[in-house]
């Protein structure tokens, strides 16, 4: 274990990572670089800091990324209306190869010959964390602490920061461990506890960032939302940057209760896990991104990135953000978004989102003159349509009377 010099280890300053900190000094006897990053998780992180210099740490990143997080990586992901099994929006997994390429790029500052991370060696996380490692380090050595040591439980790790005086926010809540959490600008999820019974609901106090439905105003609430090439840049007329169009988004979906999810989903490691999650701006800016596309985009290009989604998805849940096929496929995303121009008003009510108008006056491929029900003047032949039926319909004539024989 002697080889290893010095490590950048991500950094939260909650519980797992604040005993890594330690594990790490007492067990492989090197230098330890702490890197946290803030990416909108709404907590102070200097308490972060303080922590890692009780323990002597000398190289201490704090890093704010909150704004190349949504404009890097948010963004583009959600240009792809990207949704793991139906439900999910990626809000944990998107984070993780910003996490990865910043921490290499301070293993190339600091001389780092090693990165270390928190992730368990059950969960998705410790392969998005290393396929990012590798991918743009391929000779980084990993540490992961939850494949090697005996602290297998959230109870052990508490008696471990205990006789260490490892300070541990919510220690003593409920009389036992907190919750396993993770929070940034697009959501905030939850982990352990009453939730490894999927039978169970989640309790009310658990969520921070939502009213329920039942206590969300009685007044519905208009939001327009103006895009350029896919992106929201305006909320009310109001230019905003990529973070402020999310954490306003936050806030307005929050106060009226939407983004609550309980999900049980496919780890990529093979087993079932139960999470909830609360993705309030991540919810509205689905519902209005698909809306734009839905007056800006050609049929085929549309149904064909329907069909690549789900591919996309899956490569971000299961941690191949820097892979060949997951560039490919983003330039061709990238490529229908020149287009989606205009803006969406929806109507935020009760954990509800309605798409209530949409329009586009450089993009849009409405023509009212052709779709409309009143006379549209010659502008659409209908007697065409039976040509256009029948040729479509001649393999399964054909097919009819072969059988019929």
């Amino acid at each position: 274990m002697s080889d290893i010099k010095k490590v950048v280890l991500a950094y939260s300053g909650g519980l797992d990572t604040s005993v890594i900190l330690k594990w790490l000094q007492d067990t492989y006897q090197c230098e330890v670089v702490t890197f946290t990053a803030d990416i909108g998780q709404g907590e102070e992180l200097e308490p972060a800091r303080a922590k890692a210099e009780k323990f002597g740490i000398r190289q201490i990143y704090i890093d704010d990324l909150r704004e190349e997080f949504v404009r890097d990586f948010v963004f583009p992901m959600f240009r792809a209306n990207a949704v793991y099994e139906g439900e999910y929006l990626l809000g944990t997994s998107i984070a993780r190869p910003l996490i990865a390429k910043r921490q290499i790029e301070i293993a190339r500052e600091t001389g780092a010959d090693a990165v270390s991370h928190g992730a368990t060696g059950k969960g998705n996380d410790q392969v998005r964390f290393e396929l990012g490692y590798y991918a743009l380090e391929p000779g980084i050595k990993v540490i992961a602490p939850w494949r090697e040591w005996d602290l297998t439980s959230r109870e052990k790790l508490l008696a471990y920061a205990e006789t260490h005086g490892i300070p541990v926010e919510m220690k003593h809540k409920a009389g036992g461990s907190p919750y396993s959490m993770d929070a940034n600008l697009l959501h905030i999820s939850y982990e352990g506890k009453v939730l490894e019974d999927p039978a169970r609901e989640p309790e009310e106090d658990m969520w921070r960032w939502t009213v329920s439905p039942e206590a969300a105003p009685d007044q519905a609430e208009y939001l327009d939302l103006e895009f350029e090439r896919g992106d929201v840049v305006a909320l009310n007329g109001r230019r905003l940057t990529p973070a402020q169009v999310l954490a306003e988004l936050n806030r307005l979906g929050g106060k009226h209760g939407i983004g609550r999810l309980d999900l049980v989903e496919n780890r990529y490691v093979g087993m079932k896990s139960r999470g909830c999650y609360e993705t309030p701006g991540g919810t509205i800016l689905l519902k209005a991104h698909r809306a734009i596309e839905s007056i800006t985009l050609d049929r085929e290009v549309a149904h064909l990135k329907d069909d690549l989604m789900p591919r996309y998805a899956s490569l971000i849940y299961t941690g191949y953000w820097w892979s060949p096929e997951r560039k490919a496929l983003q330039t061709l995303i990238d490529d229908t978004q020149v287009c989606v121009n205009g803006w969406v008003r929806v109507k935020l009510y009760k954990g509800n989102v309605m798409v209530v108008g949409r329009d586009s006056k450089t993009d849009s491929l409405f023509d009212a003159n052709i779709s409309t029900f009143e006379d549209d003047k010659g502008a659409y032949q209908q007697a065409d349509a039976a040509g256009f039926i029948r040729l479509n319909a001649l393999r399964m004539r054909i097919a009819a009377r072969l059988h019929r024989k």
